[in-house]
């Protein structure tokens, strides 16, 4: 188990109360990258995907040069040659080529899915190159696995910090922010809701999501339940809200940040949606079937096409959280932020930002016990938290 106050102690001893990190990205210069950056390299794999692709280029506006590393060099080397980066070509599931390509780097961020497959050999190269470790994953089973690296990262110096995009920056930011109001809760309910559209990528991560079945934590566990089933009834600042449980990775992260034993998340969704879940129960299992997911995987590129600027700009996502304690206090909290690609781009950059500065213990950690409970304030468009309170009836 994690020392959280280790974690957090040993982070507010080394860098104070993170004020010169909340500086919005938008007034980072190129002369504050290049001198973070000072000799030491960041490889940026997957960098071909949509959301690799626009981490390069806001990277490269800042003035970063990362090196940009993917599995074949037709897709890498246009975007290398156009934002004047260097390139590596390897399988980060080969643990020779991936010992080999990292053992000059300082910090990888991994933006390449489906995670499930690809984390371990990464991780152990990672470890045994003494590289940082940054990813974009919001998958549960993968962050559990990371986090079962934190005794090897204490021993290697190195941080491991899955999930610093809209995977799982907000809701983990609202969580700590939430166990901070509340230091007894005993429960602890996240949602969101995205006004915008979704990437190919993203809704293959669904699809994973989905396969691999629904879940909840209780007593400190992760319980298996069916989809659809699991209901309440929401007040947002949207209004009222149907949601439902989802096998989201804050299932995993908001527990590592907070300890809190009961976490529930939530997405709002109408009576068709949930006709639909109820009914996966019969045949989920046959979504792992290589044959059919190779099938929905085609079926999710002609169909899903990848949001342009404008359609980026036009999207929201909505974040709220709640804890409760023994006694029946309850504290909210909420929070608003810009398009979840842009938030991802923003993110990367302020845990790669983060981590150029860093001088503290290694480990695994959580964005929030990183970079502070409110390090998501930090991002452009984004809210602060607001929280409020409702006293035991």
């Amino acid at each position: 188990m994690i020392d959280l106050h280790r974690l957090q102690g040993g982070i507010k001893n080394y860098l104070g109360d993170f004020t010169v990190f909340r500086k919005s990205l938008e007034q980072l210069s190129h002369s504050d990258f290049k001198e973070l950056l000072s000799g030491r390299k960041c490889l940026l794999y997957g960098a071909n995907g949509y959301t690799g692709t626009l981490v390069a280029r806001k990277a490269h506006a800042l003035g970063l040069s990362p090196i940009l590393a993917g599995r074949q060099e037709q897709f890498i080397m246009p975007l290398a040659t156009e934002l004047g980066c260097s390139y590596r070509i390897f399988n980060i599931l080969n643990g020779d080529e991936a010992n080999e390509q990292l053992n000059d780097i300082d910090v990888l961020i991994n933006c390449a899915g489906p995670f499930p497959p690809n984390t371990t050999t990464l991780l152990e190269s990672c470890l045994a190159n003494a590289v940082h470790y940054l990813d974009i994953n919001g998958d549960l089973t993968t962050l559990v696995n990371v986090q079962r690296f934190h005794s090897q990262a204490q021993k290697t110096g190195i941080v491991l910090c899955p999930g610093v995009g809209f995977d799982v920056i907000p809701t983990d930011c609202i969580a700590a922010t939430l166990k901070h109001a509340l230091p007894d809760a005993t429960s602890l309910s996240l949602g969101f809701e995205v006004h915008g559209k979704l990437s190919p990528g993203s809704v293959k991560a669904l699809y994973n999501a989905v396969a691999n079945g629904c879940q909840i934590r209780q007593n400190g566990l992760l319980i298996p339940i069916p989809f659809g089933y699991h209901i309440r009834h929401i007040d947002t600042k949207q209004g009222k809200k149907v949601t439902t449980a989802i096998p989201w990775g804050d299932l995993a992260s908001a527990f590592f940040s907070t300890q809190i034993a009961n976490i529930e998340c939530l997405y709002p969704v109408n009576a068709t949606h949930l006709t639909w879940l109820k009914r996966l129960r019969w045949f989920r299992g046959l979504l792992k079937l290589p044959w059919l997911k190779k099938l929905a995987y085609l079926y999710i590129s002609s169909r899903f096409q990848i949001p342009n600027h404008i359609e980026r700009q036009q999207s929201v996502t909505y974040f709220w959280g709640e804890v409760k304690n023994a006694s029946g206090m309850i504290k909210r909290a909420s929070l608003e932020a810009a398009d979840g690609y842009d938030l991802t781009v923003a993110g990367v950059l302020l845990a790669l930002q983060f981590l150029l500065n860093y001088a503290g213990e290694g480990g695994y950690f959580t964005p929030s016990q990183l970079m502070g409970r409110n390090c998501v304030e930090s991002l452009p468009n984004t809210s602060n938290i607001r929280i409020t309170t409702q006293s035991p009836s």
